[in-house]
């Protein structure tokens, strides 16, 4: 499927930026970059990206935003060359439960699912949210983490991670947004905790991941087609109680945080393996999302 104009996808604007002055930055380099394994069953660190080019049906791609939605429905966009938000709208959907995560397509359409199960389609022009006829808690997966991956046919697929607090994922699947019909992967393979995700366009997955009690975080690159991790490094962002989401854009990761009402927003660099907090955010983001027409 084509990109197209991908209209909903605006240029960033500078006004409304809820934002502190960037934070010191802080480099990591001697976390250890792999689980807490055996020195002969150590996944290795996720490796240096390859100069991906910007697909050609994605001329703006410059342009491209991360959209993140707070724990009180609201919608911005964040615009990391310039580290901005910009409100989009209140996010209205029919359910009187609130977010738990959100991904972003191609074309620039969010979907939601809420703590009760449910998916819903938000527009990141305005804030627009219809329902949707996805069954919750299939295969148990009740809430879950979402992130889209490129498909070699130029269009994506959404991948989802289990998301209970209890133990360990249930692991993978992925949700078609046409027919809304639910595909179970696999079990990640090491086992992975509470986890979201995110993708590129050229069809990589990667799932950043909390622990349970404690802080620090796993950020693991996915198999998608079997839910095997195949690289992970850890983090020393994040913490168990944290709301959390994460996106990927221009070669970096950025990680939004919450333990309370205020999100920390983290660049992560997987070549230098440094961590650096960009910006503060007066609201807890629980979800974020961006196409996979976004810089490589």
């Amino acid at each position: 499927m084509a990109c197209g104009a991908r209209s909903e996808l605006f240029a960033p604007e500078e006004t409304d930026a809820e934002i502190d002055a960037p934070l010191d930055v802080v480099h990591h380099d001697a976390v250890p970059d792999v689980f807490d394994a055996s020195e002969e069953d150590a996944l290795p660190p996720i490796d240096a990206f390859p100069d991906v080019p910007v697909p050609t049906d994605c001329p703006d791609a410059g342009s491209t935003l991360v959209y993140v939605i707070s724990d009180d429905n609201e919608l911005y966009s964040f615009y990391p060359p310039t580290l901005a938000f910009t409100a989009i709208g209140t996010v209205s959907c029919p359910s009187k439960s609130s977010p738990f995560s959100m991904a972003v397509n191609r074309l620039g359409v969010a979907y939601s699912v809420f703590q009760d199960g449910n998916l819903f389609k938000i527009s990141t022009a305005n804030a627009t949210c219809t329902a949707t006829t996805f069954v919750p808690n299939q295969d148990g997966f009740l809430t879950f983490g979402m992130g889209y991956a490129g498909q070699p046919d130029g269009g994506d697929t959404l991948y989802v991670a289990e998301g209970h607090y209890t133990g360990d994922s249930k692991g993978l699947a992925s949700i078609d947004t046409t027919s809304f019909a639910f595909s179970f992967i696999g079990a990640f393979t090491p086992p992975l905790t509470q986890c979201e995700l995110t993708g590129t366009g050229d069809g990589r997955l990667f799932a950043f991941c909390l622990p349970f009690g404690t802080t620090g975080s796993t950020l693991a690159e996915i198999d998608p087609t079997n839910a095997n991790v195949i690289a992970a490094n850890t983090l020393m962002v994040g913490s168990s109680a944290d709301s959390f989401a994460y996106a990927f854009w221009g070669g970096d990761f950025w990680i939004f945080t919450a333990p309370a009402s205020t999100t920390t927003v983290t660049q992560y660099d997987p070549v230098t393996k440094s961590e650096t907090s960009v910006a503060t955010f007066g609201k807890a983001i629980v979800g974020a999302g961006v196409s996979t027409c976004a810089p490589q």
